[in-house]
């Protein structure tokens, strides 16, 4: 029987593009066998901001029903998928926040040995993706977590172009999630659940 693995999928969306991309992450990482949790960050911006967009606004509602993370997530993950947006090449405030509350955990060293990677979206093309998940993935080292990004793994990686994490260029809000991310999605949570079953799996043998 294959060793059973919980993976949590953490992100930050505002007006929705992450959000889909989070939910077919979660999908295909329960289809490859995992147990899943989908969990948001909490907002931080006034909600005159958030009215005064209406896709945010949008995003804000059709998202309600999604519970907010908590560390009690990271301690149950044994995968941790963390999605942003870029913000001038880095993640979110919003995602950064949550993070940034897990120091007590992380010191315990609660947050070591567990897989990790990440996927983003930027408004325009070369518009700071790559180096939104590099600076994530700073995170991970710290944290002493193993992290599985898909490189060029699979031939539709190449077509994707991004190694370090499923991307989408969403131009304002104009240009939907499609068959090529979504497929870079699949590629990327079910090398997750893989390799965070076999690390599992080998670290209870070794125990």
């Amino acid at each position: 029987m294959p060793t059973p693995v919980n993976v949590a999928v953490v992100y930050y969306s505002s007006t929705g593009t992450v959000a889909t991309i989070a939910k077919a992450m979660a999908e295909d990482a329960e289809r490859a066998g995992a147990q899943v949790r989908l969990r948001r960050a909490a907002e931080l911006a006034p909600q005159a901001a958030i009215d005064s967009n209406p896709a945010w606004a949008e995003n804000a509602r059709a998202t309600a029903d999604i519970p907010e993370v908590s560390p009690d997530d990271m301690a149950w993950a044994d995968a941790v998928i963390f999605g942003s947006p870029t913000r001038y090449g880095n993640v979110t405030a919003q995602l950064k926040q949550f993070i940034d509350t897990l120091g007590g955990m992380w010191q315990a060293g609660q947050l070591a040995d567990k897989v990790y990677s990440g996927f983003t979206s930027s408004a325009t093309a070369h518009g700071g993706q790559e180096s939104t998940l590099l600076a994530l993935y700073n995170t991970i080292h710290h944290f002493g977590g193993i992290l599985v990004t898909p490189g060029y793994t699979d031939p539709t990686k190449f077509v994707d172009g991004n190694p370090y994490g499923t991307s989408h260029v969403a131009g304002q809000g104009d240009i939907p999630v499609g068959e090529q991310t979504l497929t870079a999605a699949r590629v990327q949570a079910e090398r997750v659940v893989k390799f965070t079953r076999a690390i599992k799996a080998g670290l209870a043998a070794e125990n």
